[in-house]
């Protein structure tokens, strides 16, 4: 057999020996995408593996733990990639990707508002009729320190997936950068490319919101938002600004709440003084809540002066002076929708379905009516309160 020289090329054969017959070429290995292309800073991570190869960090770990379901093609790619980066994969991590614990983790960062509580119970039991136990954790305020923290107790207990539930767009942008071990998965509004993401449809949503007023007959709209960073909060300040442009109406700039009723009620002392104004879309219950109260103090009539519409469709907003109309979450769905994606993570599927388009539904009652001497239906219209409203008038 010959020796190699300093490069690594094999010297002729020694005097006796046959030349060996020279191996079949191996297949040339599939490009990664442009954008997966730039180094990474510091010490290299699975995250970084995956990006350079253009698959999920799930394909990365199965490469690396020798497991089946890869195609080998795409094994390939990810080894040119680990030797690119020369990365190196944490000895604790393998192990535990090889083990299974039955266990997942949840973490709940922010506010315990009714929607996140929701969602997470209805996670919570979705994983128990799958066989899991959950792990979880909650943080009233999210920082990166304190969300990688609990990310990596959550692995030091061997869990298989880790959930995410908040609201905060930095929350996600953390996750996306810890290198756990283990599927990440978060509920996020927001689009987050190579996450694995879970979401109801809040652009939709608001949407069918402001539509319905339109559809009422009502032209001076006015927006109480949420937080700036809230994803949800963004995407129904987007659905809004949308619908109002396309039917050439003017936009005015939201009054920014904190999702809370006392925000609601500085917003209606802001907006009660405001003349052309017949119909307000406030971004949850909670602040209409506060609205309603400014108004009733200043003498305005909910709808007959004014109309609202809320966000969530929470317990008590059937309750409300007038009853709301609003639009329902499906937060039992969106519970059982987290736990059908970590099953389909684990289960390494190349064709789970996209569970981020569950369309929140209108709920019609007594806070919204036309406008005084408006003819509702008037003007363009795309339809979508027509087919998703339901009229629920309250005798409770």
């Amino acid at each position: 057999m010959g020796a190699t020289d300093a490069s690594g090329r094999p010297d002729a054969a020694e005097p006796g020996h046959e030349s060996p017959e020279p191996a079949p070429p191996e297949p040339a290995p599939e490009p990664a995408p442009a954008s997966a292309r730039p180094e990474p800073a510091g010490v290299p991570t699975m995250f970084d593996v995956a990006r350079r190869a253009g698959v999920s960090h799930q394909t990365v770990s199965r490469v690396l733990n020798d497991l089946t379901g890869v195609a080998a093609s795409t094994k390939l790619r990810v080894e040119q990639a680990i030797a690119e980066l020369n990365y190196t994969p944490s000895p604790a991590a393998r192990a535990m990707a090889k083990r299974r614990s039955g266990s997942i983790g949840l973490i709940q960062a922010g506010r315990p508002d009714y929607g996140p509580s929701s969602a997470a119970l209805g996670f919570n039991e979705a994983a128990r009729a799958a066989g899991f136990t959950v792990s979880q954790t909650s943080m009233r305020t999210l920082d990166a320190d304190t969300l990688t923290q609990a990310v990596h107790r959550l692995a030091l207990q061997r869990v298989e997936a880790i959930v995410l539930i908040t609201g905060e767009r930095e929350g996600v942008e953390v996750l996306h950068g810890i290198d756990a071990g283990v599927p990440l998965i978060a509920v996020a509004s927001e689009n987050e490319p190579g996450m694995h993401r879970v979401a109801l449809d809040q652009y939709t949503g608001a949407r069918l919101a402001t539509q319905h007023l339109i559809d009422l007959g009502h032209r001076e709209i006015r927006q109480v938002a949420g937080p700036s960073d809230s994803m949800d909060a963004a995407e129904r300040r987007r659905g809004f600004a949308d619908t109002i442009r396309e039917h050439g109406l003017v936009l005015h700039d939201p009054i920014v709440g904190d999702w809370m009723p006392p925000s609601g009620h500085a917003a209606g002392e802001l907006l009660r003084s405001d003349p052309e104004m017949t119909a307000v879309f406030v971004a949850n219950d909670h602040m209409s809540l506060g609205l309603l109260a400014a108004f009733r103090g200043a003498g305005l009539r909910v709808p007959e002066d004014v109309s609202v519409i809320g966000f969530d469709d929470i317990p008590e907003a059937a309750y409300f002076a007038p009853p709301l109309t609003t639009v329902r979450q499906d937060f039992d769905g969106l519970g059982r929708d987290i736990m059908a994606t970590v099953l389909d993570v684990l289960r390494d599927e190349p064709t789970a379905p996209d569970r981020t388009a569950r369309v929140p539904e209108l709920v019609v009652r007594e806070s919204t009516a036309p406008p005084r001497g408006a003819v509702p239906g008037i003007g363009p219209s795309s339809g979508l309160g027509a087919t998703r409203a339901r009229r629920t008038r309250t005798s409770i």
